[in-house]
């Protein structure tokens, strides 16, 4: 299985830390938080990983290069103005002509991605969305699933009179390639507020992987700190 790094982000939430580096270049502990995400799809044997790129691109591949100092082999797509999470991924189509795994680059996690590979497999799904709960889902895509584990309902950001549930999106997935047929290369699509709806509204299979562990996406001053004493203090299984 192949992997897929969307690291276009400009980290707006970041500043001043993203105004001279794209938000996956943060540094957590003296590397980039893009990094832990390379070690964890390596961890699970994912070594084929294509990266999207915008912001500030050069420094991205500028550190990681070709992927061979990190025990991978890196390909980038790189968009020339902002494409969203799924139309970054529709440049790197070619490439991912298998399910694969799709992972933000401002993510840091122990989640047990193997339990999650084998859970979209046995479910024969197109997408399958990894959950965890969280006590202030504001600032998230909250998804409500069945008794099966089938999304039923999708908000994004949701107002405090609009949640319907804790349970979160966590920006990592297991896709089937035939989501491509409905993007269009160039256009500007995302995975929540654009992707989901349509897929769900035509009656295909997406999945929600509620699971447990550590999850950090590094978003915002706050979430940057927290992580960074959360790793200091052991709370993140490496």
């Amino acid at each position: 299985m192949k992997g897929v790094i969307i690291a276009g982000g400009k980290g707006k939430r970041l500043r001043p830390l993203t105004d001279h580096l794209p938000k996956p270049m943060i540094p957590i502990l003296e590397k980039p938080v893009m990094e832990y995400c390379v070690e964890y799809l390596k961890r699970y044997g994912i070594t084929e990983i294509a990266v999207t790129v915008q912001y500030l691109s050069d420094k991205i591949m500028n550190y990681f290069g070709d992927g061979e100092e990190f025990g991978v082999r890196l390909s980038y797509y790189e968009e020339r103005s902002p494409l969203g999470t799924a139309g970054s991924i529709k440049n790197a189509e070619e490439f991912l002509t298998e399910p694969f795994v799709a992972i933000c680059g401002d993510v840091i996690t122990d989640f047990d991605l193997m339990r999650g590979i084998q859970f979209h497999y046995e479910k024969q799904s197109l997408l399958t969305i990894f959950t965890t709960t969280v006590h202030n889902p504001l600032e998230y895509g909250i998804i409500k699933t069945n008794e099966l584990g089938q999304v039923v309902r999708f908000l994004e950001k949701p107002t405090e009179t609009e949640i319907f549930s804790n349970q979160i999106n966590t920006g990592i997935y297991i896709v089937d390639p035939k989501i491509f047929n409905y993007i269009k290369k160039g256009e500007k699509f995302d995975f929540s507020l654009d992707l989901f709806p349509r897929l769900m509204n035509d009656g295909f299979p997406i999945y929600g992987f509620k699971t447990s562990g550590y999850w950090s996406d590094v978003g915002s001053i706050v979430k940057y700190e927290k992580t960074i004493h959360d790793l200091i203090d052991g709370t993140i299984k490496m």
